[in-house]
């Protein structure tokens, strides 16, 4: 994903006090990673997803390839072309030897592709089950002015926004950063979308149809059609610090969406039709808020946290606390939780993302792909999750 650059900030006399506080107080108040993002149109789609089977026996011990459900069927010559693609991130000597044997074999076929991976890696089960959720690079329309529909702005980085490093203060809290502004003496946490709708901008990006809006943000980029066919591509710029929280449970405890219809497509056409203030408190009870910078689209495939580009269907963010980037992972995901999905996902991928809402061991999310198919898939995407990591055999 694109991340923004944290600012240098250098306190004042007058904010050290309070920067002391905020010190004792960091590991309640970390800023969490961005939510997934993904820029620019795709040129395949993902792999189709498999139909349900047993799982193995016993998910807690080791199996072997050939016990996986769905192996058999798998298309390990994508697979393994995804890992040629994305490995060069790793930085754990074994993967970084793999990769290199996988980027210098002249294997272009199924077999041969399947014959490298069970002779190059183990399978190792990681956390107990836990849960796959998907993500997509949204393409909306746009407008540069606005009008009765196109009424919420595009909003550029704040300039008074700064992400401080904590590490430089305290060698404990080394990778721990929180968001906000100086206001006189004292550095308070940036304010939630509510007070940031609330406040007027004089230089938006673009304007948008609000639900489409926060759509954007929760993606975290995508591309906007203006009405002449130009494609700009709204990129991650940074966020307000604040944690995500997602309204499908609200809605649903609310009574707005059934339990088993919390799709992408159900809640976005929810609040296209209560558009003003009741879509406006649905959506305000996520207090993130994500700012964009705008580049021309180039067509290119979009890139992930790593810095590389995102496979359609074979790209995963991560907890980047728990898996490293460039590493390749066995998903077995069934059991839908969503009426219309896939039954069963299965398939190799490789982590090149991370995700402000993807904590712990077992926990993934699956790129789709560009523009709506894309989306729909995605939005309906939650199912509970096997995860196994491919490890190099030494």
């Amino acid at each position: 994903m694109f991340r923004a650059t944290p600012t240098v900030f250098a306190p004042r006399p007058g904010v050290l006090g309070a920067l002391a506080a905020l010190l004792l107080s960091a590991c309640a108040s970390v800023t969490t990673p961005t939510p997934p993002i993904a820029t620019g149109p795709t040129s395949s789609a993902p792999p189709p997803a498999t139909t349900a089977s047993p799982r193995p026996a016993s998910p807690t011990a080791a199996p072997s390839f050939s016990s996986l459900a769905g192996w058999g069927e798998e298309d390990h010559l994508a697979a393994l072309n995804a890992f040629r693609a994305g490995c060069g991130v790793a930085k754990e000597p074994a993967m970084v030897r793999v990769c290199g044997l996988a980027r210098a074999s002249a294997v272009q076929d199924e077999p041969g592709a399947r014959a490298f991976l069970e002779a190059n890696f183990r399978l190792e089960p990681v956390g107990d089950e836990g849960l796959l959720t998907a993500y997509f690079a949204p393409q909306y329309e746009a407008r540069m002015s606005r009008n009765a529909e196109f009424t919420v702005p595009v909003r550029g980085l704040p300039a008074d926004l700064v992400v401080l490093d904590l590490g430089a203060f305290e060698p404990s809290f080394v990778g721990k950063k929180i968001t906000g502004h100086v206001e006189g003496p004292t550095f308070v946490p940036y304010p939630d979308r509510a007070e940031i709708e609330a406040t007027p901008t004089d230089k938006p990006l673009a304007w948008m149809r609000p639900e489409e809006l926060f759509f954007l943000q929760i993606q975290g980029s995508g591309v906007l059609v203006l009405p002449d066919g130009r494609r700009v591509r709204a990129a991650f710029a940074g966020h307000n610090g604040k944690p995500f929280v997602g309204v499908a449970n609200a809605m649903r405890d609310k009574g707005l969406l059934p339990d088993n219809n919390t799709s992408g497509d159900a809640i976005r056409t929810w609040l296209a039709e209560h558009r003003g203030p009741e879509a406006d408190a649905i959506m305000r009870l996520n207090p993130r808020y994500v700012f964009f910078k705008m580049a021309e689209d180039d067509g290119k495939e979009p890139v992930g946290a790593a810095g590389v580009p995102l496979p359609p269907g074979r790209a995963i963010a991560v907890d980047p606390s728990r898996h490293a980037m460039g590493s390749l992972y066995w998903l077995d995901a069934a059991a839908p939780k969503l009426a219309g999905a896939f039954p069963a996902y299965r398939r190799l991928a490789v982590a090149l993302d991370t995700g402000g809402a993807i904590k712990g061991d077992a926990r993934a999310d699956l790129y789709m792909g560009t523009g709506a198919a894309a989306g729909a898939e995605a939005g309906r995407v939650r199912h509970a999750l096997r995860l196994y990591r491919l490890v190099p055999n030494l």
